[in-house]
């Protein structure tokens, strides 16, 4: 049974309890540092912090329903080569899920850094936080997420973005350490998971009094989670109808204005030099006058219905439904629920789940001798044959 470890929560400050909770993990759990998003001074913004000082995690905001960028990108970076020390990062569970992709796609490491999942509570768009941020003060974080955990509207009339609407993964399964907000008595503690044997070692050393999961957790997680599915389901079939033809696809994507925001904010986008930033769409003047004497208009930019099937054909089995291609597009294009769509659909049908299991393969990094046989025509009798 997985280890669970208690933090009492003093003077009803839930945010200032899990900053002491991480200075304990700088101090007593041998990390060298801890990666949080921390509240900048000179502009009421979050961004994903590296702090070697424990005094630093007093600026740590993890509640807050900022998400600037998916710290899975930083994770990577901080972990793609050994010998950069032991790092606790505090990510959300869709950063922890892409994090997984990227070890798995051999662009970080898992070896020497601890995950640390927080239930989600959510987030706003990107261009909505710092005006949220500066009207609801300093207590901002904190007031959010007790309304949260309540059950009650957020103050501000905060408005969720569509990823988090949508999202039916609340709780960090993949982490090492999981901090259990949902279904728990906040006003007295918070409770720590350790999910895996590297997350046990960790909290062992922290030397906190051991607990029990309430009950509660399991209801509450799970009626959220039926909520946000049905939400989702709305939303997929919404989509679907508007996108089920070229003509269609064409018209949701038509503001695209080929900035490639999507692509750099995608954090299991990783690849060094993308087809569509070479020389290979940099068309010959003489081509495009080609073209719109051949159809007698053309549409500038080209090629960007070719990019947005491209990535999504590119990016499905690795989706975590993030959403930061719709936070990062200038033209407000929906393109989370595009993307979690096709990816829903192309995961499903090789039975897989991106972020799920570090140890599960891509669909693309292996052969099987058995899959999709209507496509290849083997039948009953054949398939029998190649598995024995």
């Amino acid at each position: 049974m997985a280890k669970i470890a208690r933090v009492a929560v003093k003077d009803r400050d839930l945010l200032k309890t899990l900053r002491g909770f991480l200075k304990t993990l700088l101090s007593k759990g041998k990390m060298d540092a801890v990666l949080v998003p921390c509240r900048l001074p000179m502009k009421p913004v979050l961004m994903p912090t590296l702090l070697s000082d424990p005094a630093e995690l007093d600026h740590a905001d993890p509640l807050s329903p900022a998400f600037p960028l998916n710290a899975a990108r930083i994770a990577a970076r901080l972990t793609r080569r050994p010998g950069g020390g032991k790092i606790a990062a505090v990510m959300r569970p869709c950063e922890i899920r892409a994090f997984v992709e990227l070890v798995k796609l051999k662009q970080g490491r898992p070896e020497n850094l601890v995950m640390i999942g927080i239930d989600c509570l959510g987030a706003c768009r990107n261009r909505d936080y710092a005006r949220w941020s500066a009207r609801a003060g300093d207590n901002a974080a904190e007031a959010y997420a007790r309304a949260v955990l309540a059950g009650e509207t957020p103050p501000e009339k905060f408005e969720p973005a569509d990823a988090c609407r949508i999202c039916e993964f609340p709780t960090a399964e993949a982490a090492d350490l999981s901090v259990a907000l949902y279904g728990v008595e906040v006003e007295k503690h918070v409770l720590i998971e350790a999910v895996t044997d590297k997350g046990k070692a960790v909290l062992e050393r922290l030397g906190l009094p051991a607990a029990e999961m309430p009950p509660a957790r399991a209801k509450t997680l799970q009626q959220l989670v039926e909520q946000r599915r049905a939400e989702r389901d709305r939303v997929f079939e919404e989509t679907r109808s508007a996108v089920d033809n070229l003509e269609k696809l064409s018209r949701y994507l038509a503001d695209c204005v080929n900035c490639y925001n999507c692509r750099v904010a995608c954090p299991v986008c990783y690849c060094r030099e993308c087809v569509f930033t070479t020389d290979v769409f940099d068309h010959e003047p003489a081509q495009y006058l080609k073209w719109a004497e051949k159809k007698g208009a053309l549409k500038l930019p080209t090629d960007t219905l070719f990019y947005h099937l491209t990535r999504l054909t590119h990016m499905s089995t690795a989706c975590v439904g993030c959403g930061q291609c719709s936070n990062a597009c200038p033209n407000d294009i929906p393109l989370t629920p595009l993307f979690r769509l096709v990816a829903r659909d192309t995961q499903a049908a090789f039975n897989y789940q991106a972020g799920r299991d570090i140890t599960e393969k891509p669909p693309l990094a292996e052969f099987r001798d058995v899959e999709f046989e209507e496509v290849v025509g083997l039948g009953a009798d054949e398939t029998a044959e190649m598995e024995k």
